[in-house]
């Protein structure tokens, strides 16, 4: 039996992002999804993908947002690995709190990882800005 999300926080950091009311780095935008660079990066190109539509998580996510983002998942791994030339991707969905879940908006982790390398502790330091955006404009670069 699946269990109920709780209800959505449209004062989540990502709907603040979607409604312009935080600044973030932007990657890729379609009529369903947005990708930002993640502030915390576990490693160089971490990316997120969120669906636009108001949703919790996996748990209570409409399946055609669902596919949009993996959809977007996808064509992000291929540009990360291109623009990092990584060796791989580490794709990442956490639900609720006892899953990881620290932001209650739909949003997967995609990762470039090359072979040896750990990812860097969650720590909590934000990124610089311009390391940030340079790393975005890279990915930017391979998606076109």
């Amino acid at each position: 039996m699946p269990i109920e999300a709780a209800a959505y926080d449209d004062q989540n950091v990502f709907a603040k992002i979607l409604r312009g009311e935080l600044p973030a780095q932007k990657v890729y935008e379609d009529d369903k999804t947005l990708v930002i660079m993640d502030i915390m990066p576990r490693g160089d190109g971490h990316v997120l993908v969120i669906p636009k539509t108001p949703s919790r998580n996996i748990l209570d996510i409409a399946e055609d947002d669902l596919n949009a983002v993996m959809k977007t998942v996808q064509t992000m791994a291929h540009a990360v690995v291109r623009a990092f030339d990584a060796d791989g991707t580490t794709i990442q969905q956490f639900s609720e709190s006892a899953g990881g879940q620290v932001v209650f908006h739909t949003h997967v982790h995609v990762i470039p990882r090359f072979a040896g390398v750990s990812l860097r502790p969650h720590t909590g330091e934000m990124a610089d800005q311009a390391v940030l955006a340079a790393n975005a404009d890279k990915i930017r670069a391979a998606l076109a």
